[in-house]
């Protein structure tokens, strides 16, 4: 079964950094999620550059990429990456993106992304600043339905 490779590309230590967090709840991701930080110091063409290399030392297999910020230069290396590759580029990287991501990445590629923007989306929420006794508790059936809508 072939699995779809995770390209991580954002602004130093972010990409690395949400790489170690998925190792963390997915053990056995470490294949198939790579990372590159792109710092500061460097040009677009030496990011690019690494890129390339970190994009071929694996097979020519799917792969989605994501990116933290759009317009800013992960975003442009990221663009410049995928152009004629079996990729797709997400913008606005965050964790819960990542992890679905994560747990999907056996499906076709263009389930995959959907799969990260929505997993992406609804880890973004406010939370009520209260005691906990007085937050409210869903059912386990509310639980079910939720999980299967995602």
């Amino acid at each position: 079964m072939t699995t779809t490779r995770i390209f991580l590309i954002a602004h130093a230590p972010l990409a690395h950094a949400l790489r170690e967090c998925a190792l963390h709840v997915f053990a056995d991701c470490a294949d198939d999620v790579v990372a590159l930080d792109v710092h500061p110091a460097a040009s677009p063409e030496e990011s690019l550059a690494a890129a390339r290399i970190l994009m071929g030392l694996q097979d020519d297999r799917p792969t989605l990429v994501l990116t933290d910020v759009f317009g800013a230069t992960p975003c442009n290396v990221a663009q410049r990456l995928v152009d004629g590759h079996t990729s797709r580029l997400v913008c606005g990287a965050n964790l819960p993106m990542l992890l679905r991501a994560v747990s999907y990445r056996s499906e076709p590629l263009e389930a995959l992304v959907a799969r990260a923007v929505v997993g992406g989306t609804q880890g973004v929420m406010q939370v009520a600043i209260s005691a906990p006794q007085n937050q409210i508790r869903r059912s386990h059936h509310d639980q079910e339905n939720y999980h299967h809508q995602q």
